[in-house]
C-alpha cells in the first residue's frame, strides 16, 4: 500500500527515522541546503542530489592500454617440429597483444590536474587516457605510484577541471553515512550510497599496508580509484577492493583512507616515488597467551617486538626484544599491523615516540627512522650458472635466505623450473643466508648446481647445468 507523503504523521516509521539520522549527520542548516525541500508535488523529499552535482565532475573514468606478449607453444622452439607441420617463419616472430582495462580516479588538485587513483589501475600500462563526465578526454602522465599503499598519481593538462574537497578520514565513524563514486564494469559514471560499516581493517592481504574504511555502498570492478565521499561532497577515501566469495559484490567493499594515502601522494608529488622511513623491528601480535608469559595483563593489546635489527633506528633508540609497543606518537597500538601501519606512513629523518611496556613498567623512546637497509642483488656476471640468466637474486628480508626477486620470460631462468617468490636455502648441499654466500659457492660448482629451494609451505631440490 503506497504511503501519501503530506504529513510526518503519515510517513511509515522507518522512513522518518532514516531522515531524522541523516539530518543529524549532516548538523548543521547550512548543510540541509544540499537536499530540495520539496519535490515535484510540493511535498517533502530528502536527495543527494546537489551534493553530487559538485563531486561528480572530480570524478573521472581511467582507461588503459598495455602490449603484452603472446606466450607460443614451446613446440614451436623445435626446428624438426616446425619442419615436419611447415610452420611458417612468420609464426616464430615474437607476437603481441594490446589489451584495454577500465578504472576510476578523482581530481584532488584541479590547477595542477592531479588525478588519484590505484595503482592497480594502472599497473604495467602503456598508454593512460582520463575521461571527465562532460566528455573530455586527455592523456595522462604517471608522476608516481606505490605498489605498497595501491595509490598511483597522474597528471593531465586540462582547463576547467573541478576537484573535490579532501576530509579528515580520522574523524569518520561507524554509521557514517557515504557514497561511492566511480565507473563500475565499464558502464561510466555510477553512484552507490551506504555507511561506513568498520573501521581499521586489517589482515585482509590484499595491499601491504592496510587499515582500510569497510562500507555497504556497493563497489564493484572498475570502481577502483574511485572516490567513496561523505554527505559534504569530502573526499574521505579511495575505493580499493570487495569481498566477493561468490564473485558479485555481497555489501563488504573497502577504500583506503584519505589521511593515509595523502602520506604517499606528498612524496611521490615531492620526489616521484615514496621513501618510507624504517624503525628495524620484528614484531608480532600480543597474544593472551604471550601476555601471560610477559608477566602482564592477559587482555592487554599491542604489538611485541621479536627481534631488534642490528644498527637500525629501534636500536639506536634503545628498544629491546620483549617489548611490547603500546603506542605511537601518544595514539594507541592495538597490533602488528597497526604498528606497521604507523610506521609506513613515515618518512625517512621523521621522529617518533613509541611506548612500550618493559617488565611491566612503561617507558617511552625517541626514534629516528632510517632509510630501508640496502638489499644485496646479484648481477648476471656473478651467477655461475648459465641455467639462471637472467633471474633477479637478492637478499631475503629476514637475511636467511636468497630470495629470487623476479624473472626476465625471455631468459634461460624462465625454464629452470623455478619461480619469482622461492627461496634458495641451500647451494650444493651448504647452507646460504645471502646472495655473497650463494655466488662464493656457486662459483665452485662443476658442471652442475643443486638447490634446496623452499616455495611456500614446501621445499624441493633443483638441479640447473652450468
Amino acid at each position: 500500500m503506497p504511503y501519501r507523503l503530506t504529513a510526518f504523521g503519515k510517513w511509515p516509521a522507518h522512513f522518518v527515522l532514516s531522515l531524522f539520522l541523516l539530518v543529524g549527520v549532516l548538523g548543521s542548516h547550512s548543510a540541509m541546503a544540499l537536499f530540495p525541500s520539496v519535490d515535484s508535488q510540493g511535498e517533502p523529499l530528502p536527495s543527494l542530489a546537489p551534493m553530487l552535482k559538485q563531486v561528480n565532475p572530480a570524478v573521472v573514468n581511467i582507461s588503459t592500454f598495455t602490449t603484452r606478449k603472446v606466450q607460443q607453444n614451446p613446440l614451436l622452439n623445435d626446428p624438426f617440429f616446425r619442419r615436419f607441420f611447415n610452420v611458417p617463419e612468420q609464426q616464430m616472430q615474437p607476437q603481441q597483444r594490446r589489451t584495454q582495462s577500465a578504472g576510476s580516479g578523482v581530481i584532488i588538485d584541479a590547477k595542477a590536474g592531479t588525478v588519484l587513483t590505484n595503482h592497480h589501475v594502472i599497473d604495467g600500462a602503456d598508454e593512460i587516457t582520463v575521461a571527465m563526465e562532460d566528455g573530455r578526454s586527455y592523456t595522462a602522465e604517471l608522476v608516481g605510484s606505490d605498489s605498497e599503499m595501491d595509490i598511483a598519481v597522474l597528471k593531465i593538462k586540462g582547463d576547467n577541471l573541478t576537484a573535490v574537497k579532501l576530509a579528515d578520514s580520522d574523524a569518520l565513524q561507524v554509521g557514517d553515512f557515504v557514497a561511492a563514486i566511480g565507473n563500475p564494469f565499464g558502464l561510466g559514471q555510477t553512484v552507490t550510497t551506504g555507511i561506513v560499516s568498520a573501521l581499521g581493517r586489517t589482515g585482509l592481504g590484499i595491499e601491504g599496508y592496510e587499515s582500510f574504511i569497510q562500507t555497504d555502498a556497493s563497489i564493484n570492478p572498475g570502481n577502483s580509484g574511485g572516490a567513496l565521499v561523505n554527505l559534504r561532497g569530502e573526499l574521505i577515501g579511495i575505493n580499493t577492493a570487495i569481498l566477493a566469495p561468490s564473485g558479485g559484490n555481497v555489501g563488504i567493499g573497502f577504500a583506503i583512507p584519505i589521511n593515509m594515502a595523502m602520506a604517499s601522494i606528498s612524496q611521490i608529488l615531492e620526489h616521484g616515488e615514496v621513501r618510507r622511513g624504517q624503525l628495524g623491528v620484528v614484531i608480532q601480535d600480543l597474544t593472551p597467551e604471550l601476555a601471560e608469559a610477559f608477566d602482564i595483563d592477559r587482555y592487554q593489546r599491542g604489538a611485541v617486538v621479536a627481534e631488534v635489527q642490528e644498527d637500525s633506528a629501534a636500536e639506536k633508540a634503545g628498544l629491546e626484544a620483549g617489548d611490547v609497543v603500546i603506542a605511537v606518537d601518544g595514539k594507541q597500538v592495538l597490533s602488528s599491523a597497526q604498528l606497521r601501519n604507523a610506521v609506513g606512513v613515515r618518512r625517512v629523518g621523521d621522529k617518533l615516540k613509541i611506548t612500550v611496556l618493559r617488565d611491566g613498567k612503561e617507558k617511552t623512546f625517541k626514534a629516528t627512522l632510517a632509510e630501508p637497509a640496502s638489499v644485496k642483488v646479484a648481477k648476471d656476471s656473478d651467477i655461475a650458472s648459465e641455467s639462471l640468466r637472467g633471474a633477479t637474486l637478492q637478499d631475503s628480508e629476514d637475511g636467511k635466505a636468497v630470495v629470487i626477486a623476479k624473472i626476465d620470460p625471455e631468459s634461460a631462468a624462465a625454464s629452470s623450473g623455478l619461480r619469482p617468490g622461492d627461496l634458495i636455502v641451500s647451494v650444493n648441499r651448504q647452507r646460504v643466508r645471502n646472495v655473497k654466500e650463494f655466488t662464493k659457492i656457486a662459483a665452485n660448482s662443476g658442471d652442475r648446481i643443486l638447490l634446496r629451494v623452499v616455495r611456500g609451505q614446501a621445499a624441493l631440490w633443483v638441479v640447473l647445468k652450468n
